[in-house]
């Protein structure tokens, strides 16, 4: 059996924070490790705590929940968990380089769910956000964003862009395995590999390169 799930909760509303944890307590693949207040609490958290996941909110007093997730990079995945569903909110937090983006509106399992993808390296998005990131795709600055993103995308080997354009279309590493006859460890290390030099640091920010590029 694996190691459960280390958690860190991250919300300036202590009544929103207590209905989670209490919610998240029943989920025995998680374990909550810590909580925090704002942005800045949220960082010498992870510092001291090593969570797998932030579940992070937006709108938080001393430093907002984008502030703290860029800041955060490579150290813990982020999970945004907000009532903020705009465009302009959504687009901080993915290019600040959260995994993940849903509403408050979530039904308990579906966030648990999400939680557990995040931490194994997978992306999530709410159905109202992927509609928000494609309508993003189609705005009138597409020309510059495509030649960027194909320029970016040009530095790839063969094999890391198939694996890049497969998990843009939403394929965990198994799936791209199976449709590229590839190992999972295989997949792994070109995803790796491409994150690393197109200096992104999730799938997230991968999908958006590859749609940015016209290719999916």
């Amino acid at each position: 059996m694996s190691d459960p799930v280390r958690l860190l909760l991250v919300d300036d509303d202590p009544l929103v924070r207590a209905g989670l944890a209490s919610m998240l307590a029943g989920a025995p693949e998680l374990q909550l490790v810590g909580q925090a207040a704002d942005g800045r609490q949220a960082i010498d958290a992870v510092r001291e705590l090593r969570p797998d996941v932030v579940l992070m909110d937006i709108g938080m007093p001393v430093l907002d929940g984008v502030a703290a997730t860029a800041e955060l990079r490579g150290q813990a995945e982020v999970l945004i968990l907000t009532t903020f569903g705009s465009d302009e909110h959504l687009l901080r937090a993915l290019r600040a380089g959260a995994a993940g983006y849903l509403l408050k509106d979530a039904a308990p399992a579906e966030i648990v769910a999400a939680v557990l993808k995040v931490a194994a390296g997978e992306s999530v998005l709410s159905p109202q956000s992927t509609r928000q990131l494609m309508d993003y795709v189609g705005e009138s600055d597409a020309t510059l964003r495509r030649t960027a993103a194909r320029a970016a995308l040009d530095g790839l080997t063969e094999r890391e862009l198939d694996v890049v354009l497969a998990v843009a279309e939403g394929k965990s590493n198994a799936e791209v395995a199976t449709a590229l006859d590839l190992g999972v460890a295989t997949v792994k290390t070109h995803l790796t590999n491409a994150l690393g030099k197109l200096q992104v640091t999730n799938r997230v920010q991968l999908a958006i390169l590859a749609h940015d590029a016209g290719l999916v």
